[in-house]
């Protein structure tokens, strides 16, 4: 699928002008304006802060605008809630769908629908349902319990939801960020079908690439301003990352050259029954050894035992030479071996609890004193120590991590693990859905951790960042290692063969 396809209507469906909102000393949006037209995938994009989600809720009626006009076709509108948005035919989609797995695909389209009346009648119910996923060309069985379907299938249920609701504009925030390779396919062939079906879609996302793919129209946000509109075929990724960021990025993938030390994490043989099997690697001290391969390709299943979440049943483990079983996360953590999950909200982070509650919590028996109280003044020495040295932006230290932007939760992540003084750290997917900003920062931390004299394992679907901060790349497929090759001379050609088990 690709973008550049102008709408055939020139008269937008929906228009925002001069927009601003505050919260407190933060001007999260200041005099921004977007137009939306029917039958158009526009992309707005920009760093975690540049004001996207705040204008997302404005226009679903989560928030009320400081000050600023919208229309839609034409007509003023005044949203000061989610139902007025969707009478007006606004609906939002996110990367987290709103599903109720108790009731069956049918019941979910066309919960809160008032028209219906008191009585369900079933086989209308479920041909009604029928009819819309046909529409978005979905192969769902609307009697199915939602308790069932994929992330990807639900994604597919809310946009059938929103059809089913007569919707006129959708908004998608990073829909595909859970999403497999195959599963985004799909939803991009279900946008298609939106825009054709005349709806105005507003896609978010950080995944350059999708955004180039599916757009007709890209808008930039930085600092809660509006940059500039394009036709997709005007502008270049390039240009686009200069004007999210504000300066060039000829630095984004900053490798530094450094010689690698002893071994400091040897695995052979490794596997768990049915999941992956005979994997063999080493990792030095001061070396990034970058993991490629597709979904579910065994990447984090090999990780997930390495820190004893779901150890492995064959094969053997030798941490600074010494042959160790790690049979719990407290075995690993014991052994200077720390894991940074690709799921920062269910594994990663308590989001409820504050940056220093989550950078203490692994290591809190560190500041127990007497009678187990903890020495509350040296826990927040310590988060302070890595808010600086992280660059973690946040209000306070008090400031509950669910209140945070993806990168500074990803940067959180990271001080909780490095307070725990590891020797092996294993990053798994440590970019995703985070804005290119916060990506820079990050693979400066890579970096620094290598040079530091730690052993790196890398985790990563994201191909160019593999091959550029991996000292050593090993590709997995079906779960087994398929080939390993050498940082500095291995290209994406060569890494994507291995990990589809294509020949060169």
């Amino acid at each position: 699928m690709t973008g550049g396809q102008q709408s055939g209507n020139p008269n937008p469906v929906l228009e925002m002008s001069g927009v601003s909102k505050r919260f407190g000393a933060t001007q999260a949006l200041d005099g921004v304006s977007l137009t939306l037209h029917p039958g158009e995938v526009h992309a707005l994009v920009g760093e975690n802060g540049a004001g996207k989600s705040t204008l997302i809720k404005i226009m679903t009626g989560l928030y009320l605008s400081d000050t600023g006009t919208t229309s839609v076709e034409g007509t003023p509108a005044h949203i000061s809630s989610p139902a007025d948005a969707q009478r007006l035919g606004i609906t939002a989609i996110y990367q987290e769908p709103l599903i109720f797995g108790d009731l069956t695909v049918a019941e979910n389209i066309f919960m809160g629908h008032a028209d219906r009346g008191r009585v369900v009648r079933w086989r209308d119910l479920y041909r009604d349902a029928a009819a819309v996923l046909a529409q978005l060309d979905i192969d769902i069985d609307p009697r199915s319990p939602a308790s069932v379907l994929t992330v990807g299938e639900q994604q597919a249920v809310e946009i059938a939801k929103a059809m089913s609701q007569d919707v006129r504009i959708l908004i998608m925030d990073e829909p595909t960020a859970a999403l497999s390779a195959h599963e985004a396919q799909q939803l991009f062939h279900q946008v298609e079908r939106l825009r054709d079906a005349g709806v105005a879609v507003l896609f978010i996302s950080h995944r350059l690439d999708e955004v180039f793919a599916i757009a007709d129209r890209i808008s930039v946000f930085r600092d809660g301003r509006h940059i500039s509109t394009r036709l997709v075929e005007q502008t270049s990724q390039d240009q686009v990352v200069q004007e999210m960021v504000g300066r060039e990025l000829d630095d984004f993938y900053l490798h530094t050259q450094r010689q690698a030390g002893e071994v400091a994490l040897d695995v052979s043989g490794l596997g768990r029954e049915g999941v992956f099997d005979n994997v063999s690697f080493t990792v030095r001290r001061g070396e990034v050894v970058g993991f490629a391969g597709l979904v579910g390709a065994g990447r984090t299943d090999v990780a997930l035992a390495l820190f004893g979440i779901a150890p492995a049943t064959s094969g053997t483990i030798a941490v600074d030479g010494n042959p160790v079983v790690i049979d719990s996360t407290r075995t690993a953590l014991d052994l200077g071996i720390t894991y940074l999950s690709e799921d920062r909200r269910h594994r990663g982070l308590s989001m409820p609890m504050s940056l220093t509650a989550n950078v203490s919590l692994p290591t809190l028996r560190r500041y127990c004193r007497r009678f187990r109280m903890v020495n509350r003044s040296e826990e927040q020495a310590t988060a302070e120590h890595y808010r600086n040295r992280l660059s973690i932006r946040t209000p306070g230290l008090s400031t509950p991590v669910g209140d945070l932007s993806g990168g500074n939760q990803q940067k959180t992540m990271l001080a909780k693990w490095l307070n725990a003084t590891p020797y092996v750290v294993i990053l798994d997917e440590p970019t995703r859905g985070i804005d290119v900003g916060a990506k820079a920062e990050v693979h400066r931390i890579v970096n620094e951790l290598a040079d530091d004299g730690l052993a790196v394992v890398l985790i990563s679907s994201d191909l160019p960042e593999v091959l550029a901060i991996s000292d050593r790349i090993i590709v997995m497929r079906d779960g087994s290692v398929t080939a390993t090759f050498d940082g500095k001379t291995a290209d994406q050609e060569q890494v994507m063969n291995a990990a589809i088990g294509r020949q060169a």
